[in-house]
């Protein structure tokens, strides 16, 4: 099966996207010759401004998505590369320095098991900062998980959709402290996106956690899923323009 991500479709919102990635790169404490993993890194322009800023050593981007890796063929440099793979599973034979992820943990279940897996990545010394969306009670969230189990989706589904999961921010509190990191700072922020109409929401949401449902179901039956969420939601938003869209982040680091 092919990639539900499409990469046209993702950046559509590039600049809201990309606020929550540099904030979360300001957490990070520069290190000499840094040592850099971006789990989850899609199309690797984000990447690219990371080990720019950084002056790292040496950085990977690894992403399981064919369709978003191809876009980064462009930001490629001798000490930037780019793989293919599964951030709950991926592996190195030597430390790193920094493991870095922005909106990507969320695709992935059993989060205390990820951050074991993740911070096993860790050198010692070294530090983890990720970040993840927290509003997956919003109603656009809601919806989508509601509507995905009435007929005639239902019975139209391959699998289980894998919808985003989050812990709330003081689990991954505790769990930075029970994994060894020293220091931390975890956090919950909320960007005020102003977008063009409620329109714009369905959009945003199709670029990100419709692709769950995508990836699951026949191509005509998701274009029929994808009306009737468009149908439901709208009259749920206020007709506003521009429409104010409020979304809350969690943003974390720890240092080893």
């Amino acid at each position: 099966m092919s990639s539900p991500w499409d990469p046209q479709q993702y950046e559509r919102f590039n600049t809201q996207r990309s606020q929550p990635f540099f904030d979360l790169l300001d957490m990070v404490e520069p290190d000499a010759d840094l040592r850099v993993v971006d789990l989850g890194c899609g199309t690797g322009e984000l990447t690219q401004a990371l080990h720019r800023k950084l002056e790292a050593g040496r950085t990977l981007g690894v992403d399981s998505s064919a369709s978003m890796l191809e876009e980064s063929a462009k930001f490629r440099l001798p000490t930037l590369g780019f793989e293919q793979g599964d951030l709950a599973t991926f592996s190195s034979d030597e430390p790193f320095g920094l493991v870095f992820s922005n909106a990507a943990f969320q695709w992935v279940g059993e989060h205390e098991r990820l951050l074991e897996h993740v911070a096993s990545l860790v050198a010692d010394g070294g530090q983890l900062a990720f970040q993840v969306p927290n509003n997956h009670d919003d109603i656009q969230h809601v919806l989508a998980h509601r509507l995905a189990r009435e007929e005639p989706f239902a019975s139209a589904l391959t699998a289980e959709p894998q919808e985003p999961q989050v812990l709330p921010a003081q689990d991954y509190a505790r769990l930075l402290h029970r994994l060894g990191f020293r220091e931390q700072r975890v956090f919950v922020r909320v960007y005020p996106h102003l977008l063009e109409s409620r329109e714009s929401v369905v959009e945003w949401i199709k670029g990100t956690a419709l692709n769950a449902y995508k990836k699951v179901m026949p191509a005509e039956r998701y274009e029929e899923f994808l009306g009737a969420y468009r149908e439901q939601l709208l009259p749920e938003l206020p007709d506003d323009r521009p429409f104010f869209f409020p979304f809350r982040r969690i943003l974390a680091w720890g240092r080893r």
